[in-house]
């Protein structure tokens, strides 16, 4: 079996320059790096992660922990942090918290405390400050995706502006009678994106003089099917139809479109609709949207995850990167009317 002494003959370096060339800790320079390499390779050497384990004291394995496995946006953060790591050579350990506090409790009290992940991603929890402290403990480096968490680095999307953004776009259409589906109180919990995103709604529409109306606001849980329930209610209604929907989520948004389409309504004619995401089917409906970048958030999640596991780098720090977003016009707002 070959092995890491045959490797440093080959490319002619120490055992030691073929140790942090291979496994990406420590100082090595490209021109060595790819030398080594490419000895590795044409000799077929195959890097021991229980060997490379016990001299670093890292299992190379990165602990995500999200509350929905079934809802786009998660699955993309996790998506963008699964390559991310892949690159870097690090394996990821999913944990879903969708049974709720008793799962979160096992996988805090047990699964993250044994030796089996070096560092941790919390995906849109808003964790607790023995949760936190339970982590740092073990020098477990955390960044927190979705909101600021005291004393964690994290990574945030301003969801009050975000809203404003995609409310501000219809007033700017010339809609005045503008509705809202956000979340309910069973989503409403780490971070309460939808009561900030509700916020943001009424922001808008109260600066540009308009008084919001309870009627126009319904409750989903984020899922087309929640979306299209609760347009059917707010597009059914002969009296007081909106001339436009500012959904929570595009995949609410897309339940929209489909209930005024199932109500013989046309978008954009009859009703304008905006969602917050950029989905993957956006762009299939047409649907004008606030992008979010989920995948993004993932790969730089990891950036930083990954410099703080670097020697001298991990340290405390309450320091929150907001995050970009953007709006993305297609054809499923216009003009009242038009």
């Amino acid at each position: 079996m070959v092995g890491i002494d045959d490797v440093a003959r080959h490319a002619g370096v120490s055992t030691a320059t073929v140790s942090r060339a291979l496994s990406g800790n420590g100082h090595v320079s490209p021109a060595t790096r790819l030398k080594v390499e490419a000895s590795a390779g044409e000799l077929g050497y195959v890097v021991s992660s229980t060997a490379s384990s016990l001299a670093s004291g890292r299992m190379k394995n990165i602990g995500v922990v999200v509350p929905f496995l079934d809802r786009w946006f998660f699955s993309s953060v996790v998506e963008g942090a699964q390559k991310s790591l892949l690159k870097n050579g690090y394996d990821l350990t999913l944990f879903s918290l969708t049974g709720g506090g008793g799962e979160r409790r096992i996988v805090f009290n047990h699964f993250l405390l044994r030796q089996r992940v070096d560092a941790v991603i919390a995906i849109s929890l808003e964790l607790t400050t023995t949760e936190v402290a339970t982590l740092h403990a073990l020098d477990k480096p955390l960044v927190g995706v979705g909101g600021p968490i005291e004393g964690v680095r994290t990574l945030t999307i301003d969801d009050v502006a975000v809203a404003r953004l995609a409310t501000e776009h219809l007033l700017s259409l010339g809609h005045t009678r503008i509705a809202h589906i956000g979340g309910n109180e069973d989503v409403d919990r780490d971070f309460h994106l939808p009561t900030n995103r509700r916020v943001g709604y009424e922001l808008a529409l109260t600066a540009a003089g308009i008084t919001p109306a309870a009627e126009l606001f319904r409750p989903a849980d984020f899922t087309m099917k929640s979306g299209y329930q609760a347009a059917i209610q707010l597009l059914g209604n002969p009296r007081g139809r909106p001339s436009a929907v500012f959904a929570g989520s595009d995949e609410m948004a897309i339940g929209v479109i489909l209930a005024a389409r199932d109500l013989g309504l046309v978008v954009p004619r009859d009703v304008s609709v905006i969602g917050i995401d950029d989905h993957e089917l956006a762009d299939f409906f047409g649907l004008t949207t606030i992008a979010q970048f989920p995948q993004g958030q993932g790969e730089k999640a990891v950036e930083i995850l990954l410099d703080r596991l670097r020697p001298g780098q991990n340290q405390l720090s309450s320091l929150n990167t907001p995050m970009p977003f953007e709006l993305l016009v297609r054809s499923s707002t216009a003009r009242p009317g038009e």
